[in-house]
């Protein structure tokens, strides 16, 4: 049997496993294990409101139209607000453009990142205005939106939003893992987003304002930079027939909010061991430092799931009541105790980052395989 032959076995394989498709239980959808191009994955998604804002992918294989062209793995959190239809488009056209353009320009990439960023952005403006008379309510829906890439041994992070992935990496001395934040967040509780807004807004003194002990961009929003949010980039959607309690009472001239994502390049060693990728509704409950600890010390299968339990008890035990109790509690009014919740774990394996052979069996899966009620599935 020539290697050759043995690596489209591996392949067919892997490709297989993968295609499987998550469970459902309750609110809670999951994929306990899979096999990416560069090692595992696991993957959660925990429903709190009345229908489910986050979406969320992993993408395997190809990242171009072209078998010749970058390969690597995908990973996609995307946290909703003000609605589904945001977070819903992004995980339909993102990663369909930033193939398109890592085509054009032959290599993944920060430009390639930031159009395909660019593209979604605009795109989804585009249909908030052909709905704006029928349906304006559109310009008031945004989304966080989290990107991973893994190609060339490079790991691409691109953020706007307030989601988070953590890398684990081991130290060679004492075998410790440790916990280290690879994202950028644009949160306006977070002093140096709050410098930023003033400076890049600095006759507008109410730009950032604390209400209720939480600050937000113009006392409406917290995250400064969402794909969407029509209102608060362009004045033509900041007026009637748009809700009052979402128009900015003075006109503005240019964009409140960015669409422009943070992005950083990591070159990936050994000791990387694996990243954690999840929405704000983690993150509320667990540490950094805790996330990582639980994957360090639990086994790979169904290690996501494991992360969204231990927030979920977190969550209870801050509202004085038992997990249990909670867990009895429905989509909706889950809300008042905690947030949707999406989490992707991806494993490394060293032996793998550098290899030559690249598997040409692309696959993919979605953050409740397109089930937009996790309660009422098709």
């Amino acid at each position: 049997m020539t290697s050759e032959y043995l690596k489209m076995v591996t392949c067919w394989k892997a490709y297989n496993e993968s295609e499987a498709s998550g469970r459902v239980d309750g609110l809670l959808w999951y994929k306990d294990l899979g096999q990416h191009v560069y090692g595992e994955f696991s993957m959660a998604v925990m429903q709190a409101n009345g229908v489910l804002e986050d979406q969320s992918q992993l993408e395997s294989g190809s990242l171009s139209s072209s078998n010749s062209g970058p390969h690597g793995t995908f990973v996609g959190i995307y946290d909703g607000h003000g609605g589904p239809e945001a977070s819903r488009f992004i995980v339909n056209n993102l990663f369909c453009n930033l193939k398109k353009f890592a085509t054009e320009h032959h290599e993944i990439s920060e430009n390639v990142i930031r159009k395909a960023f660019s593209q979604t952005e605009n795109d989804f403006l585009s249909v908030v205005k052909k709905q704006w008379l029928g349906k304006p309510e559109m310009a008031s829906v945004g989304s966080c939106c989290l990107v991973g890439l893994i190609c060339n041994g490079l790991l691409y992070i691109a953020n706007v939003g307030d989601s988070r992935v953590v890398l684990g990496r081991a130290e060679r001395a004492s075998k410790k893992v440790s916990a280290i934040q690879v994202s950028m967040e644009h949160n306006a509780n977070i002093e140096s987003v709050r410098d930023e807004l003033r400076s890049l807004h600095p006759r507008d003194s109410q730009i950032v304002v604390l209400k209720h002990r939480v600050w937000r961009v113009k006392g409406i929003i917290q995250v400064s930079r969402s794909i969407g949010d029509a209102y608060l980039k362009r004045a033509e959607f900041n007026r009637e027939p748009l809700n009052s309690k979402f128009r900015v009472p003075e006109p503005f001239f240019k964009p409140i909010l960015s669409a422009d994502p943070s992005i950083l390049v990591h070159k990936l060693y050994p000791e990387d061991q694996f990243l954690i990728f999840a929405s704000d509704g983690l993150w509320e409950q667990l540490s950094n430092e805790e996330a990582v600890e639980i994957v360090q010390t639990y086994p790979r299968n169904g290690i996501a799931r494991r992360l969204v339990k231990a927030a979920l008890k977190e969550a209870a035990k801050k509202r004085e009541m038992r997990y249990s109790d909670l867990k009895k509690i429905d989509r909706g009014v889950r809300r008042h105790f905690h947030d949707d919740i999406t989490v992707t774990v991806v494993f490394l394996d060293p032996n793998l980052i550098d290899q030559s052979f690249f598997c040409s069996c692309p696959f993919s899966i979605r953050g409740v395989d397109g089930i937009n009620d996790l309660t009422h599935p098709s």
